[in-house]
């Protein structure tokens, strides 16, 4: 049978019995036929138990010096203490006033241990000497323990129509404007290229331009895309200069095709 029960302790000599009635769970575990070992002077053993992993359901260890519960050691009963355990520390020492120190310091090394709910439950003081019990549980799960997370699955609401819902028409949104058909923009049919010239059928008024540009002087971009150097010659003759290639016709805006009557550039007689 394996054992259950473990007291250990750094002293050469350890009564059994008073140690197991400062603690009445480990004398019941002794005493129900819980197989129980005991390991003295463990200060020689340089932190290591001789004890396989996780069979141990209770270890109390009793030291008088502060120094024999290492992180090593600690470490080492946590190991050796099945998922569940208990953990009890019996410490007595002479230094009066030092009784909060040293517990708040072994409750840290516990933790650091990865012991839980470390609390004092017995504590006494006899002239110089100080003494308590401290008792730490192993947590339940084992480290590097997963578990597979319950997604709740998205559910989105139900939308149910019957009879009495009122659909949209979909052409009761549209306006009279959306309705309308689009401008296609008049493409020219003459020729396309750096030198375009009129067609025969021409439709898209280059015709009208190039007979203006022969009359007139005037290149094709100077009458659909009038610009002026002194901003005057769209105003009229009264305004232009003697120089000016516009001086002849009519009042027109900069930057906009210049528009000719039919008769304009018919000679007169």
């Amino acid at each position: 049978m394996e054992p259950s029960v473990l007291l250990l302790s750094d002293l050469v000599v350890l009564p059994v019995s008073a140690a197991f009635s400062a603690v009445p769970e480990v004398a019941d575990k002794a005493a129900g036929g819980k197989k129980a070992i005991v390991i003295t002077q463990a200060s020689l053993l340089g932190g290591k138990l001789p004890l396989e992993s996780a069979t141990l359901e209770i270890v109390l260890s009793v030291t008088r010096t502060v120094e024999f519960h290492s992180n090593q050691l600690l470490e080492e009963i946590a190991r050796v203490l099945k998922p569940g355990g208990t953990l009890y520390i019996q410490i007595s020492f002479d230094f009066a006033g030092q009784l909060e120190e040293v517990r708040g310091a072994l409750e840290r090394k516990l933790l650091l241990a990865g012991f839980l709910e470390a609390k004092v439950q017995q504590m006494s003081s006899l002239e110089d000497a100080q003494s308590f019990t401290i008792r730490s549980q192993k947590p339940e799960w084992k480290i590097g323990t997963s578990f597979s997370l319950r997604k709740t699955p998205k559910s989105f609401p139900k939308v149910q129509f019957d009879d009495e819902f009122d659909l949209i028409d979909e052409d009761s949104l549209l306006t009279e404007e959306d309705l309308k058909k689009p401008q296609v923009p008049i493409v020219s049919d003459c020729e396309v290229g750096s030198t375009r010239k009129a067609c025969k059928n021409c439709t898209c008024g280059r015709a009208e331009a190039e007979e203006g540009e022969q009359k007139l002087g005037l290149t094709t971009d100077q009458l659909i895309n009038p610009q002026s150097a002194c901003g005057s010659c769209g105003l009229g003759d009264a305004f232009r200069c003697g120089s000016c290639p516009y001086k002849g016709l009519p009042p027109f805006k900069l930057g906009e095709k210049i528009s000719l009557s039919g008769n304009f550039l018919v000679a007169d007689i």
